[in-house]
């Protein structure tokens, strides 16, 4: 009897223990999980609940497009922007221009490992993220589903980076010809602290003080699709205050000082035009309707805009220059750029005709009546567009375009919106124009800003590169 008893006993213990396994074994998702995380992928929707690690990777397709996304970008950039600017300068300077684009890529990337995804993206406060993703740790494969739940996060943030590259190398617009290398170098790289990521953290960030679609508690209810305030605003403002304290070119009003090349900036043009794509409709981190919605608005506002500038140029000069039409594209993509994925295509096209006015008039009107020396109209394109975009995203914002509008904003959309963007864009402004003067002149102090009268005159290749950009016999 003792015998059957123990053996029922160590039985019972056994069933025990495996049902307890059992319990604690993961559990395979249902069909119904599946067919809901398939649904929610396709819709880019929010994921289901992580079920035994089955279904917690990104979504292939959404994967796919912002990696395209991250490389128009760049494209953007090198060999974009660079092309764009360097066929603006003067030919002694054109390798120093593409340097600048090219260092400034390098040095950003560095700085968006170390600390500057962790700054912008990371959980912290409302104004500025932590360090929780320093280095890239824990940056994986896996999405960071605060920000994208189909898009791997270390995707995600290679995208990032390439708008944190961009938008310094903006600046090197309004400072061409007569800035130190190594002076654009630790402008750029105390730049990137001072303003550029703490203010994509309040317009970007989960936490931001101005996220207004995606953070409830957001002081300032401010949207900004693609960069508006991040991007152009900040760069652009920024660009004025540096020429200024730089002074002007020498021989600025006295000598001739046209692009050395519009086939170069054409084709520049053409290469900034195709990359905004990724800039624009990539920024609805998705491969969705929204961003369908964005490369339709953005296609429809460069090409209203190039043409308006043109226009307008025709009817003040009596003819359409070429600049003209690449200054009017590269005015609408910056228009429309904090806009492109809140707005509807009549919306677009609005945007395109104030697009192509406005910054013409900043730019030839207001640039000589003022007299500052913004050598390839950063100031009146960029600051100007940007600012102009930033508010008329208040007023032509729609839930009919965009669905997360009335996630948080449903009763400031049509109604008080302009009034945040406002606010949105007096934070801008002023940390563009006081972080520039403060780093402006501790670069002033320790490496100095501008070479000698002579190493100008010979040009910045030579003097920086030891190189020609042409060897002409």
């Amino acid at each position: 009897m003792k015998l059957r008893h123990y053996i029922s006993l160590l039985l019972a213990g056994l069933l025990a223990a495996g049902a307890a396994l059992a319990a604690d074994a993961p559990k395979e998702p249902t069909v119904e999980q599946r067919l809901a995380d398939l649904e929610a992928y396709v819709n880019n929707g929010s994921r289901t609940a992580d079920v035994a690690g089955k279904i917690a990777g990104p979504g292939p397709g959404h994967n796919g497009w912002m990696m395209t996304s991250s490389a128009l970008v760049l494209f953007m950039t090198l060999p974009g922007l660079a092309l764009f600017y360097g066929g603006l300068v003067r030919r002694k300077n054109v390798l120093s221009v593409l340097a600048q684009c090219l260092g400034i890529a390098g040095l950003v990337t560095v700085l968006w490992w170390a600390v500057g995804y962790s700054l912008v993206f990371a959980p912290g406060n409302s104004i500025l993220g932590g360090l929780k993703f320093a280095f890239l740790r824990g940056v994986d494969g896996n999405p960071n589903t605060d920000y994208a739940g189909w898009v791997s996060q270390n995707v995600f943030s290679m995208y990032q980076m390439m708008f944190a590259i961009i938008t310094p190398a903006l600046i090197v617009g309004a400072i061409a010809e007569r800035m130190k290398y190594a002076a654009v170098l630790l402008f750029v790289a105390l730049w990137m602290f001072v303003i550029y990521f703490p203010l994509a953290h309040m317009i970007w960030g989960a936490d931001g003080l101005m996220n207004g679609v995606w953070n409830a508690k957001a002081k300032i209810k401010s949207i900004d699709f693609a960069g508006g305030t991040v991007v152009h605003m900040s760069s652009g403002w920024s660009a004025l205050i540096l020429c200024l304290i730089l002074g002007k070119r020498l021989g600025f009003g006295k000598t001739i000082m046209a692009p050395h090349s519009m086939v170069l900036c054409m084709v520049g043009t053409g290469m900034l035009w195709v990359g905004w794509y990724g800039f624009n409709a990539g920024s609805a981190l998705a491969a969705d309707g929204v961003a369908s919605n964005a490369f339709m608005t953005t296609t429809l506002a460069a090409a209203v805009a190039s043409m308006a500038w043109a226009v307008v140029e025709w009817i003040v000069r009596g003819k359409p220059s070429v600049l003209g039409f690449c200054s009017g594209v590269v005015a609408g993509l910056v228009v429309v750029t904090p806009a492109c994925g809140f707005i509807t295509a009549t919306g677009a096209v609005i945007i395109g005709v104030l697009a192509g006015v406005i910054p013409f008039l900043a730019c030839v009107k207001l640039k000589p009546l003022l007299g500052y020396d913004d050598a390839l109209d950063t100031f009146g394109v960029h600051a100007v567009g940007g600012t102009l975009g930033a508010l008329l995203t208040g007023f032509l914002a729609t839930h009919d375009a965009n669905a997360n509008l009335a996630v948080n904003l449903k009763d400031v959309v049509g109604h008080t919106l302009w009034l945040h963007q406002l606010a949105a864009m007096g934070v801008t402004l002023a940390m563009a124009l006081v972080g520039t003067v403060v780093i402006a002149y501790v670069v002033k102090f320790t490496v100095g800003l501008r070479p000698n009268a002579e190493e100008e005159t010979q040009g910045l290749d030579v003097v920086d590169h030891g190189e020609e950009g042409y060897i002409l016999e």
